[in-house]
């Protein structure tokens, strides 16, 4: 099985939707995509990821199926110094520092700020969507892995989000989710495909094959934006940091 997460188009995040180089972006993407033979499409239900979907559901006349479970991942922890509201993907060097647990597959979800607030309930939804959505093609959780019911070579695509996408690949990594969006980056528009890995009879893991892949946008000329970045340098004010 293979499965394709695709982030939305350069986001114009007040309309909840692509900005016009989004606009560019979903159009390349649509040439991209229009050639893969894909069994279904899913959706993230936010604007942004919608429209990025429509453009290429047009190209290829289909249709998708949305799920609730796709939405972005925006559940908020409050810092125990100042008590001020972050996102999981969005901690300092410094900070990540003082608690190695949020590196661990296991501990990250007891970390006490991460404990008390609503993202292991989040978490817990994201990961219940996607494994009941696999169950449907044969593929079943047991631990850290799947069980390979009824084994195939469907194609699955799904349209939504920076932070979710980071979520549901740590559950099928068995992984920290801190850990991964702390230091993976996804520009807008792009495609992370990942395949069953199917060594063991019965027994299915996921592989990433390419992660946050732009080359549509490089073919074309098109500079990949730079939303989910931040400062390269510490001197470079024009930049996020």
């Amino acid at each position: 099985m293979r499965l394709i997460f695709i982030r939305h188009g350069d986001p114009d995040y007040e309309k909840d939707s692509v900005t016009a180089k989004g606009e560019r972006e979903i159009k390349l993407l649509a040439d991209k995509m229009q050639s893969e033979n894909v069994h279904a499409f899913y959706l993230s239900p936010k604007g942004r990821a919608q429209r990025t979907a429509e453009a290429t559901l047009a190209r290829v006349h289909r249709t998708g199926v949305t799920c609730g479970w796709l939405k972005e991942f925006t559940v908020p922890v409050r810092l125990p110094e100042t008590g001020e509201e972050h996102l999981i993907w969005d901690f300092m060097p410094s900070f990540m520092d003082k608690y190695p647990d949020l590196y661990s597959a296991e501990r990250w979800v007891r970390v006490p700020f991460i404990a008390a607030s609503d993202v292991p309930k989040a978490y817990a939804e994201v990961c219940s969507g996607i494994d009941g959505l696999l169950e449907e093609y044969g593929y079943q959780r047991r631990g850290s892995y799947y069980r390979a019911i009824a084994p195939n070579r469907k194609t699955l695509v799904f349209f939504c989000h920076f932070g979710v996408t980071g979520v549901i690949l740590s559950h099928l990594f068995h992984m920290s989710p801190v850990a991964l969006l702390q230091h993976f980056c996804a520009a807008p528009s792009s495609v992370t495909t990942l395949y069953t890995e199917e060594r063991e009879k019965g027994i299915a893991s996921f592989r990433c094959n390419s992660y946050g892949d732009i080359s549509h946008l490089y073919a074309a000329g098109e500079p990949p934006a730079f939303s989910a970045r931040f400062c390269e340098t510490y001197d470079h004010l024009e930049e996020r940091h």
